[in-house]
């Protein structure tokens, strides 16, 4: 590389970094997060389970509270509740297993309970509410006492709420909104999921 190009790159280099740092500079609000990762692609859960190991990886505390997944054995639950996350889980699975509106409505209200008890403890610093947008979209959960208990958690806690199709509201209070895309994915071809990579 000639010198030229190199005072080139050295030039973009240095103007990329003032903008990073202005901006950085610039962010001096603190405050608990409301996230919410939604789409029709591939790793919601996933992109949660990966914050929730982060916070407890800084010696913080974390709770998680599923509400599709069902009693099967999942990874994530086995290693972070054995690094003391606590876990509420639904338990009665995808709601066409049960096909119950009744006891899906039951069983989503006990569930979110226990998730308003979460939202309440400033002890918690992240809490990640797994599938909670099924329970509004199916009327399982009101949102607007969603969007209660989110706005009155304490100050420093983040939230994250995770699934398909978020409503709207959700999206309009959150602080960042990641949608995740399907592009490509092996269950379509017909691949079997796979313990230790999809569940």
């Amino acid at each position: 590389m000639s010198e030229q190009s190199k005072d080139k790159h050295q030039q973009r280099q240095q103007k990329l970094k003032d903008q990073v740092d202005a901006r950085i500079a610039a962010a001096q609000q603190e405050k608990g997060i409301f996230q919410v990762i939604t789409g029709n692609g591939k790793g919601k859960s996933t992109s949660g389970f990966g914050v929730v190991a982060r916070c407890v990886g800084h010696g913080k505390k974390a709770a998680v509270c599923q509400y599709i997944k069902g009693t099967w054995e999942c990874g994530e639950r086995n290693l972070l509740q054995s690094a003391g996350v606590e876990f509420v889980v639904m338990g009665t699975g995808f709601t066409w297993n049960t096909q119950d509106k009744e006891s899906d409505t039951a069983a989503a209200q006990a569930a979110w309970q226990e998730s308003k008890r979460l939202l309440s403890d400033a002890s918690l610093d992240v809490v990640l509410l797994d599938e909670l947008t099924y329970m509004v979209t199916y009327g399982y959960i009101d949102v607007d006492e969603v969007l209660e208990a989110i706005s009155n958690r304490p100050p420093m806690q983040s939230v994250i709420i995770t699934g398909r199709a978020a409503h709207r509201k959700l999206i309009e209070l959150a602080d960042t909104v990641s949608e995740v895309r399907n592009v490509k994915h092996a269950f379509d071809a017909g691949v079997k999921a796979l313990q230790g990579f999809d569940y």
